[in-house]
């Protein structure tokens, strides 16, 4: 099993935080990201980072999320703040790119107002 592993969902008011984990099955020596999908839409990237450490943030979330990793542990980590109704989707880690087979199960983020 390659996919990765997803955690840190849940219900939150606006305003709040959250803060998403997604575990590799193993070393990731590529570009780690997150993306959202909600009701109605497509799938959008909202955060990826590079074995470097470079980032790309959506416009949307810029200033309230911060995408990281820990290659050591095999996890990228998405902490989102300062949350909006318009957070609320299902959010998939994604390994190696959009084209790549290496996506989480999602996990529900949902911000009440």
């Amino acid at each position: 099993q390659d996919d990765p592993v997803e955690f840190g969902g849940g219900l939150v008011q606006v305003g709040g935080s959250l803060r998403l984990s997604c575990v590799a099955a193993r070393r990731v020596l590529t570009i780690m990201g997150w993306y959202r999908q909600a009701p109605g839409k497509q799938r959008e990237l909202v955060a990826e980072i590079s074995r470097g450490g470079n980032t790309i943030i959506a416009e949307s979330v810029r200033g309230r999320f911060t995408i990281s990793r820990d290659d050591a542990k095999n996890t990228v980590y998405l902490q989102m703040d300062l949350l909006k109704p318009e957070d609320t989707a299902v959010y998939y880690c994604n390994i190696g790119g959009p084209d790549s087979g290496y996506w989480g199960q999602g996990t529900q983020v949902t911000v009440s107002s």
